[in-house]
């Protein structure tokens, strides 16, 4: 392989083909099996949206209310997971808690049936089901408390919720959460989807794909940025402290958080919905000087950067969204990873169907021939 075929980080590489989603980064379209992401923003709610993903298609009520009760019925998890998440040290981050905790599922449904449709069914469902639980347990047992035990009469998001404050939601709450699910669920061959493929590919069981998708999720490339932006309004502190800042950063080449896209060469079509969701939560339960600081920071960096194509990704409004519903900001990339099991699950089925192990190949630059030298030699 000649060098100028080298792509660092496969940019722009085919690496599958895939019928799950679908982006335009320069006209902003976002698709999931062909359904604009508006309208499963708008319309949808994220167990039926994830069946669209999994399974190739809209769910007949029949089908949904089978895919809910299954779901709902596999919310708890077993008490050895209890008690080896108890184990965890209170000061590590939850997503390491989840990405261990979803290893260990692999421990008690080990049975690797990959052509078994039965077996396939229960693997999406309990993955879909248990990865909230664990990630609000460690919440909760990382405060020395007791995890609260999910809610059969509770929403996928509603119930989530529940189990981090051992409060019902307001329905509006619930119904934000609901559809911050939906637009995280799904992006196409990602750094943690590609993990996931690969992981895939050997024909390990979904737990493994699972987990190894969250490892790769927790970078501050990928899903970690939230927590950053966060980090970042914190720092500006007040809205005449953003102008300085932005030209402070493009003095210093620095990026700037929560800004640009590998695809996405205008605003993230998630953060347009993502922005809606946060005026709607602000007006009813009360205004984030961070979003105002937040507000005028797009505008900033749109005059330095506009023209490049760096606009506001999935990751700057999110977090000002997940803090208004009570969620602590390093819970921020967990929430990220419960609704993209949905688009990982999806891409494990695609991967299934017509499997090739990845195996990519190299360009060495070391050297050859080289002698060995013994130990009083180096």
């Amino acid at each position: 392989m000649a060098a100028e075929d080298y792509k660092p980080g496969l940019e722009g590489v085919p690496v599958a083909k895939s019928s799950i989603s679908y982006v335009n980064g320069q006209e902003g379209i976002l698709e999931y099996r062909g359904i604009p992401i508006d309208a499963l923003a708008r319309q949808s709610n994220f167990v039926e949206t994830s069946y669209l993903l999994i399974w190739g298609k809209l769910p007949s009520a029949a089908e949904l209310a089978e895919f809910e009760n299954e779901i709902c019925s596999h919310r708890r998890i077993k008490y050895r997971i209890k008690d080896m998440m108890k184990c965890f040290p209170e000061t590590g981050h939850p997503m390491d808690a989840l990405q261990a905790s979803a290893a260990a599922l692999g421990l008690f449904y080990s049975r690797r049936a990959l052509t078994d449709p039965t077996y396939i069914w229960e693997a999406v469902t309990r993955l879909l089901a248990k990865i909230p639980t664990m990630a609000a347990a460690f919440q909760l047992m990382r405060k020395g408390n007791d995890p609260v035990l999910p809610r059969d009469d509770l929403g996928y998001a509603a119930n989530f919720l529940y189990m981090l404050t051992e409060k019902e939601p307001d329905p509006l709450s619930a119904r934000v959460l609901d559809v911050c699910l939906i637009l995280h669920a799904e992006h196409t061959i990602n750094a943690s989807t590609f993990s996931a493929m690969v992981t895939a590919s050997t024909l390990t069981d979904p737990y493994a794909v699972i987990a190894s998708a969250v490892g790769t999720l927790a970078g501050p490339l990928h899903g970690g940025a939230n927590e950053d932006v966060m980090l970042m309004l914190a720092e500006i502190g007040t809205i005449d402290q953003v102008r300085p800042y932005v030209e402070k950063c493009v003095a210093e080449k620095k990026k700037i958080v929560g800004f640009g896209h590998r695809v996405y060469k205008v605003k993230d079509p998630r953060a347009i919905l993502l922005q809606e969701l946060a005026v709607e939560l602000f007006a009813k339960f009360g205004h984030d000087k961070y979003f105002d600081i937040a507000v005028e920071l797009e505008k900033v960096v749109e005059e330095y950067y506009g023209q490049k194509g760096i606009y506001p990704n999935v990751d700057f409004y999110s977090g000002l969204v997940y803090r208004k519903l009570g969620i602590p900001d390093d819970l921020f990339t967990p929430v990220f990873a419960i609704a993209r099991v949905a688009g990982w699950l999806a891409h494990w089925r695609e991967q299934l169907d017509e499997n090739r192990i990845f195996r990519p190949t190299q360009i060495y630059t070391g050297e050859h021939g080289l002698a060995y030298k013994s130990i009083d030699q180096r």
